[in-house]
């Protein structure tokens, strides 16, 4: 290989960085095919071999296989989703399918996965070790669930189908980008800002200063913008402009609008699930997860959604009550829905978040993530100046233990721009594992949060504090990992077992201790009033109707879809339109992700059928977090060590039932989950 293209050189940036300032978009075009070639040249010596497949020539050769190819894919991907361009997003569209072809031609490929069946059938004789014996079964799963051992013709078209959806899960995700970054509600007068608090005016300015519109005001369709002017706005007009715009992502005809490619994509996913011997694409995809079953995840959500659609519509009637006597003596609509409960919280409660953002730094609430890990794991992060990094935002902070050795790296980038996807992630640039040695993480967080003006602090919602700390659980199940093979790896875990440690990690931000020494004044410095805390806890289960029918309505919408017996002519906005009536959605509540912009179940596999997981994970994580109380102290020194033991540091190891009651003692139980949402009978 060549190495002029600094993805095919060694890489001597400090701690082994992506050596950004060099990469080109053209490289990366350079660097896939030549690692994708690379790759297959190692996978088929490994198919092809001669000698007795043995869990060293076969499942650890295959797990080594590849090197370079990860890492410029995890490179790109990084790269497209937090900092794109259009030339990125060409190559994006051009290696969808290239690389969707290249992994059919690897769990496809014959003579492999006979090595492999001959290893899982003997697997009770080959003497492995615990964890080799589930990197062998993810293995055999993975094969499997490729189509491996079905006949030429099954085989060839699933390749066709995975090619395929590879091409439409990057276009839709291309296609809500573009229409996030092209809409921008301009406010200019003083009717248009009418109601807006000071820290959602300055953000709106800095946005608008990044546009070319200094002087003037925008509200972009990123939710730390837009839910903070629903919130406050007392212009009608302009809250039901900004709240359609938001809503019609995906959906406004023309090249971006999505709802062909989710009824191709819908279609296509049926059909590969039943060439694999499943009833519908639900039912493949429930198979290799905790839940099992669309049954076993219909009857979750649907204990859920009786109590909360009660109660929305009990909230529903106060807050129409409410606009009647402020004069609105209309229907509630969904653009009005966050300005009167913002009211009603602050009639109520006595709180609203203007009171509360200026107690909610963006550093200070880092601060109280990093201390948190400390205080539960012994970790500490310092940050580190002068290192490569793919924007001028994004930080960088060298992970230690508790003896001082090197963990990893966590990088944080926290602000919105038009380059970035919207919404919160975590990510990898570099897995753990221990197969070349002890190779550290580098993971990163991407946060959406809006930018103050220059020489001020950028302030939060209590909903982005959670945010920040339900990533930060993501990046530390990917920093403590402590297994020796890349596939099971940090979150390399069930689907539905995943969000358990950042769910739980949420848990940790309400505590008064966190808050009293963290959530201190912008300004004063001065600690959050015990009062104020107070308010805050009293408040923590209002609204919690709106949000769980917000949430529940997308997850059983994803598993309605999914479970089609006939997907092959399917209007989306008539499916989505007649499958909420069936369940009785509230009129004045729009589904948290409608389906053309419902990235989670159509930009790609990640989530489809599996929105669910959220909850299924809130049960666990609500049930794990009455372990540390039960204690009387939320950081047990005895409880951290199980938790570290068994959830944060085990990866994909144990199986995620068992794992969990090796941690609790026992199974969850869904009351906890009724209790801490306020549903409870």
């Amino acid at each position: 290989m060549t190495t002029s293209n600094p993805l095919l050189a060694d890489w001597t940036t400090p701690f082994e960085l992506p050596p950004f300032g060099a990469l080109e978009p053209e490289h990366f075009r350079e660097a896939f095919d030549a690692t994708m070639a690379q790759a297959r040249t190692e996978i088929d010596a490994i198919a092809d071999a001669q000698s007795e497949p043995s869990f060293d020539n076969t499942i650890r050769a295959l797990e080594m296989a590849g090197e370079g190819l990860s890492r410029t894919a995890r490179t790109f991907y990084n790269l497209t989703g937090a900092h794109t361009n259009p030339e990125l997003q060409a190559i994006e569209r051009e290696m969808a399918p290239k690389l969707a072809r290249h992994s059919s031609q690897t769990f496809q490929n014959a003579r492999l996965a006979a090595r492999i069946a001959t290893l899982w059938d003997a697997r009770d004789t080959l003497g492995l070790g615990r964890e080799e014996a589930r990197v062998l079964e993810r293995y055999a799963t993975m094969f499997r669930r490729a189509g491996a051992w079905l006949d030429d013709t099954a085989k060839a078209r699933m390749a066709e189908i995975s090619q395929r959806l590879a091409t439409l899960g990057t276009s839709f995700a291309q296609n809500v980008l573009k229409d996030e970054a092209e809409y921008q509600l301009v406010l200019e007068t003083d009717e248009d800002i009418a109601g807006l608090p000071d820290f959602l005016l300055s953000a709106a300015a800095e946005a608008a200063r990044e546009r070319g519109l200094e002087g003037k005001y925008v509200i972009t369709l990123l939710r730390s913008s837009i839910e903070p002017f629903l919130q406050f706005s007392t212009n009608r007009t302009r809250r039901e402009e900004a709240f359609k715009a938001w809503t019609a992502r995906g959906e406004n005809g023309g090249d971006t609008d999505n709802r062909a490619l989710i009824a191709e994509t819908v279609a296509l996913r049926d059909e590969r699930a039943r060439l694999l011997g499943y009833d519908n694409f639900a039912a493949f995809k429930l198979d290799d997860s905790m839940a099992g079953t669309p049954g076993a995840v219909r009857d979750l959500l649907m204990r859920v959604w009786g109590p909360a659609v009660a109660r929305a519509n009990e909230e529903a009637a106060r807050l129409e009550a409410l606009a009647h006597a402020s004069g609105d003596n209309g229907d509630l609509e969904p653009w009005d829905w966050r300005f009167y409960a913002e009211r009603l919280r602050k009639a109520e409660y006595d709180l609203d978040d203007a009171e509360l953002k200026p107690y909610l730094q963006l550093d200070r609430m880092i601060e109280a993530a990093f201390h948190t890990a400390t205080r539960l794991f012994g970790v500490t992060f310092e940050e580190k100046t002068g290192l490569p990094v793919y924007h001028p935002d994004v930080r960088v902070f060298e992970v230690k233990d508790a003896q001082g050795r090197h963990v990893g790296l966590f990088l944080g980038d926290y602000f919105a721009r038009a380059s970035k996807r919207s919404g919160a992630w975590m990510s990898a640039f570099r897995s753990q594992h221990r197969l070349k040695g002890d190779v550290p993480p580098i993971i990163v967080n991407v946060m959406n949060f809006s930018r103050a003006k220059p020489g001020e602090a950028s302030l939060l919602t209590f909903d982005d504090a959670r945010t920040l700390f339900h990533e930060f659980g993501h990046a530390l199940h990917g920093l403590l990992s402590n297994v020796t093979y890349p596939v099971i790896s940090g979150t390399s875990v069930a689907r539905d077992f995943v969000e358990l440690p950042s769910q739980l990690y949420e848990h940790w931000l309400s505590e008064p201790e966190i808050l009293s020494r963290f959530a201190v004044h912008y300004k004063t410095g001065e600690p959050m009033p015990q009062a104020l805390l107070d308010k805050l806890k009293a408040a923590e289960n209002f609204n919690q109707g709106f949000a769980t029918v917000e949430y529940t309505a997308c997850a059983l919408i994803d598993q309605d879809i999914h479970t089609l017996a006939d997907p092959a002519a399917l209007d989306v906005t008539a499916f989505e339109k007649d499958r909420l009536a069936s369940l009785g959605m509230p009129k004045a509540i729009v589904m948290r992700h409608r389906l053309p912009h419902f990235a989670h179940a159509f930009a790609g596999d990640g989530y489809s059928a599996g929105y669910y997981s959220y909850m299924w994970s809130e049960v666990m994580d609500a049930d794990a977090f009455a372990a540390f109380r039960e204690t009387g102290n939320v950081f047990d020194p005895e409880t951290a060590e199980k938790l570290l033991t068994h959830i944060y540091s085990a990866g994909g190891l144990p199986d995620p039932a068992e794992t969990y009651r090796a941690f609790r003692g026992r199974d969850p139980k869904i009351d906890a989950l009724l209790e801490s949402r306020g549903l409870a009978a």
